[in-house]
Protein backbone atom coordinates (compact mmCIF):
# COMPACT_ATOMS: atom_id res chain seq x y z
CA UNK A 1 0.00 0.00 0.00
CA UNK A 2 2.74 2.49 0.89
CA UNK A 3 4.23 2.11 -2.59
CA UNK A 4 1.18 3.93 -4.00
CA UNK A 5 1.64 6.81 -1.53
CA UNK A 6 4.63 9.12 -1.85
CA UNK A 7 6.06 11.80 0.40
CA UNK A 8 6.33 15.02 -1.59
CA UNK A 9 8.58 16.89 0.83
CA UNK A 10 8.84 19.92 -1.43
CA UNK A 11 5.06 20.42 -1.18
CA UNK A 12 4.79 19.12 2.42
CA UNK A 13 2.25 16.46 1.61
CA UNK A 14 1.70 12.76 1.13
CA UNK A 15 0.29 12.06 -2.33
CA UNK A 16 -1.50 9.26 -4.13
CA UNK A 17 -2.23 9.21 -7.85
CA UNK A 18 -5.41 7.53 -9.06
CA UNK A 19 -7.31 7.76 -12.34
CA UNK A 20 -5.38 10.85 -13.41
CA UNK A 21 -6.06 12.72 -10.15
CA UNK A 22 -3.99 13.36 -7.03
CA UNK A 23 -5.30 12.86 -3.51
CA UNK A 24 -3.12 14.28 -0.74
CA UNK A 25 -2.61 14.93 2.96
CA UNK A 26 -0.92 18.22 3.86
CA UNK A 27 1.51 17.99 6.75
CA UNK A 28 3.99 19.89 8.88
CA UNK A 29 7.13 18.20 10.18
CA UNK A 30 8.12 18.95 13.76
CA UNK A 31 10.68 17.40 16.11
CA UNK A 32 9.90 13.69 16.28
CA UNK A 33 6.47 13.86 14.69
CA UNK A 34 4.40 14.89 11.70
CA UNK A 35 1.24 16.98 12.06
CA UNK A 36 -1.33 15.84 9.49
CA UNK A 37 -3.31 18.97 8.70
CA UNK A 38 -5.73 18.37 5.83
CA UNK A 39 -6.80 15.54 3.52
CA UNK A 40 -8.03 16.28 0.02
CA UNK A 41 -9.60 13.68 -2.28
CA UNK A 42 -10.78 14.99 -5.67
CA UNK A 43 -14.53 14.70 -6.26
CA UNK A 44 -13.95 12.23 -9.10
CA UNK A 45 -12.31 9.81 -6.62
CA UNK A 46 -14.74 10.13 -3.72
CA UNK A 47 -16.47 6.96 -2.57
CA UNK A 48 -13.75 4.61 -3.87
CA UNK A 49 -11.74 4.19 -0.67
CA UNK A 50 -8.93 6.42 -1.92
CA UNK A 51 -8.90 8.51 1.26
CA UNK A 52 -8.53 5.42 3.43
CA UNK A 53 -5.77 4.00 1.21
CA UNK A 54 -4.01 7.38 1.34
CA UNK A 55 -4.13 7.53 5.14
CA UNK A 56 -2.96 3.93 5.52
CA UNK A 57 -0.07 4.49 3.11
CA UNK A 58 0.95 7.77 4.76
CA UNK A 59 0.94 6.13 8.20
CA UNK A 60 3.08 3.27 6.87
CA UNK A 61 5.63 5.79 5.60
CA UNK A 62 5.54 7.64 8.93
CA UNK A 63 6.02 4.38 10.85
CA UNK A 64 8.96 3.39 8.61
CA UNK A 65 10.58 6.74 9.40
CA UNK A 66 10.20 6.10 13.14
CA UNK A 67 8.04 9.17 13.71
CA UNK A 68 4.76 9.80 15.52
CA UNK A 69 1.72 11.55 14.14
CA UNK A 70 -0.48 14.39 15.37
CA UNK A 71 -3.81 14.01 13.51
CA UNK A 72 -5.21 17.55 13.21
CA UNK A 73 -7.23 16.49 10.15
CA UNK A 74 -10.62 15.14 11.22
CA UNK A 75 -10.62 12.50 8.47
CA UNK A 76 -7.23 11.14 9.58
CA UNK A 77 -8.22 11.27 13.27
CA UNK A 78 -11.44 9.32 12.58
CA UNK A 79 -9.55 6.76 10.48
CA UNK A 80 -7.00 6.19 13.26
CA UNK A 81 -9.79 5.85 15.82
CA UNK A 82 -11.36 3.07 13.71
CA UNK A 83 -8.02 1.25 13.24
CA UNK A 84 -6.41 0.19 16.53
CA UNK A 85 -3.30 -1.05 14.71
CA UNK A 86 -2.45 2.58 13.91
CA UNK A 87 -3.14 4.11 17.32
CA UNK A 88 0.40 3.53 18.59
CA UNK A 89 1.58 6.12 16.04
CA UNK A 90 -0.30 8.96 17.72
CA UNK A 91 2.01 11.31 19.61
CA UNK A 92 1.26 11.81 23.31
CA UNK A 93 -0.69 14.99 24.00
Amino acid sequence: MADAVTDNRARHRFEMEAEGHTAFIDYRREAGHIVLIHTEVPKALEGHGIGSRLVRGALELIRAEGLRVVPRCSFVAAWIERHPEAQDLVAAA
